[in-house]
């Protein structure tokens, strides 16, 4: 099984060091991301792809920019795995969940989409999910080592977790050949007990309107690995 890995950024870049599977991005191989035909050239030589890209920028209000990278960018994607016979895995998020609070399974369907990144990524889910033949999706929640921030909330529960643990479970997946749509994250914790794993923080309550459970639900995960 040849796997390329699309993106170097966070997520990507960690992948690598894991398994030292290959890797495109637009800064190493001087592609630009939108002209899908530039990046068909080396994809013929793999089994699987992993797709990476993506505008991550939850804040940002460029609906354009978030809709190019993470729905266009998918569909062209997927249409290329489909004629050419390869397997897609999709990196998603938690943020396709938006608001919702406890526990969200892989079928429910997400409502109050809260910013054009977590619009976008659903979008570009729920293309794969219909359209793809061969397709894996995980929806991640993971952060940097060490936390970014100096405070962190003590009242909201998280199953989110470090890029590299994180990563170790999505490497699992792939190299179990699994298909559908998985959940990817860990046990539950307080944003806080996870800061506190890498440095010292200062405890803060969330905003009112905050869910304050936003956990995935993850019993599929666990049940294989």
């Amino acid at each position: 099984m040849r796997v390329l890995i699309l993106g170097d950024g966070l997520l990507g870049s960690e992948i690598v060091k894991q398994t030292e599977w290959d890797y495109m991005s637009r800064k190493k191989d001087g592609i630009e991301v939108l002209c899908f035909n530039d990046w068909m050239t080396k994809l013929s030589e793999y089994d699987v792809i992993v797709n990476c890209i993506a505008n991550t920028n939850t804040y940002s209000e460029d609906k354009e920019s978030h809709l190019e990278l993470n729905y266009h960018f998918v569909k062209d994607l997927v249409t290329y795995c489909n004629y050419s016979d390869k397997k897609l895995v999709h990196i998603s998020t938690d943020y396709i969940y938006a608001n919702s609070n406890n526990g969200r399974k892989e079928i429910d369907v997400p409502v109050h989409h809260c910013s054009w990144y977590g619009y976008s990524k659903l979008l570009g889910d729920a293309h794969v999910e219909m359209e793809s033949h061969n397709h894996l999706i995980c929806r991640l929640s993971h952060k940097p080592t060490p936390f970014p921030y100096d405070s962190a909330w003590g009242d909201v529960i998280t199953n989110a977790d470090y890029t590299p643990k994180i990563v170790n479970l999505l490497v699992n997946l792939i190299n179990l050949g699994k298909l559908g749509t998985y959940n990817v994250g860990t046990g539950k914790k307080t944003i806080l007990d996870l800061a506190l794993q890498t440095k010292k923080v200062k405890s803060i309550k969330s905003p009112k309107e905050t869910p304050k459970d936003v956990t995935m639900n993850t019993d599929k995960l666990n049940k294989i690995l």
